[in-house]
């Protein structure tokens, strides 16, 4: 078992409002498209007001090198990653030098050193902490991050592990991509940052109630390379992001999410909180389709995509901050939930008890 002992966000220092980036996309393609204001209505059907980006928003308007965002990239993460692992650390009155590993969950650019080992440097940490990064899980990256950092502490009671998530997904804009899933992508996707502390339960701790981890499953569907991902080109990223992404939620999530259930002899109906990755409105409605989830379930989500965007990875992290801020109780009980490229899912079971 791992305790969730806090949660930390950073946020970028731009915000922006969904009409004006819909207003800079018009600006930058409205000479590509013939029917560029029916394409942007995509901007007001995702139920999100507001987003931010690491860069003002002027910076958008004009193509730059794959060299050049990615220097921005690991400038900005490392800058807001030490932040959120500063913040977190203080939350739970837990000194840089009690972090036995940090794993550090990213695909939205690319650093070798990677992105722990100069947050490391910069934050002077233990040079004997164990680095993990994890490249490439995109939207399921957060819980993924959660369960790997489940099973270290389940190998080390005793063990103190950093999740750090680091997503700036507005440095991959393509303003020469005139594909739909750009469009669609830059309607959804925006810059987030968030770190949690997971504790072995041999490790004292601050809080009497907190969630434990008490299982998980991490589930692969075959052969579905291109429902989710990049193309990596000369400009940089590219988005893949199939249309069929709420259609197989809900064909598929349901059998996955009762496996899992099963497995661990829970049923829906313990479900207290529904803390799932927001990748889209369309997205959480197949969610509340598909497990016939009762109202009001997946509002958290919903506010976390109303007032941030889907930031990828750390996006589930916020959730999970929001319910840890909100009314829970002993002996309350959720699922963690996301999905990512490959087509994948991750899965976690949380359980609100008693620790000393």
């Amino acid at each position: 078992m791992a305790i969730i002992e806090s949660v930390a966000t950073a946020l970028p220092k731009h915000p922006v409002s969904q009409d004006q980036i819909a207003s800079l996309v018009r600006g930058v393609f409205k000479d590509k498209y013939s029917d560029i204001d029916r394409l942007l209505r995509v901007f007001n059907n995702g139920d999100i007001k507001e987003r931010q980006f690491v860069m003002p928003l002027e910076w958008y308007q004009k193509p730059h090198s794959f060299g050049d965002k990615n220097n921005e990239f690991i400038e900005r993460a490392v800058e807001l990653g030490a932040e959120a692992v500063t913040d977190c650390l203080h939350k739970a009155e837990v000194h840089s030098d009690e972090v036995d590993a940090l794993i550090c969950v990213t695909s939205t650019g690319f650093a070798t050193p990677t992105l722990d080992a100069r947050i490391m440097n910069r934050l002077n940490m233990n040079m004997h902490t164990k680095r993990i990064p994890i490249w490439g899980l995109g939207c399921a990256g957060g819980a993924a991050g959660l369960s790997r950092g489940f099973e270290y502490c389940r190998a080390f009671p005793n063990a103190r592990v950093l999740v750090l998530c680091i997503e700036l997904c507005s440095l991959t804009f393509q303003t020469g991509d005139v594909s739909k899933s750009n469009l669609v992508g830059t309607s959804l996707f925006s810059d987030g940052i968030a770190c949690a502390l997971l504790q072995g339960t041999d490790v004292s701790s601050k809080q009497k109630y907190m969630p434990v981890i008490t299982g998980t499953q991490s589930t692969l569907m075959p052969d579905s390379e291109r429902v989710m991902g990049w193309d990596v080109e000369d400009d940089g990223l590219h988005v893949v992001f199939s249309r069929d992404i709420p259609t197989i939620v809900s064909s598929w999530l349901d059998d996955n999410v009762i496996h899992f259930l099963n497995s661990i002899g829970k049923s829906k109906d313990d479900i207290t909180h529904f803390i799932a990755h927001p990748g889209g409105k369309k997205v959480l409605t197949a969610y509340e389709d598909a497990l016939k989830l009762p109202d009001g379930k997946t509002n958290p989500a919903r506010d976390v995509l109303r007032a941030h965007g889907n930031m990828s990875s750390p996006t589930v992290l916020y959730v999970l901050k929001s319910i840890l801020e909100g009314n829970t109780a002993p002996h309350d009980e959720g699922i963690i939930t996301a999905l990512g490229p490959g087509f994948s899912s991750e899965l976690l079971w949380v359980e609100w008890s008693e620790h000393a």
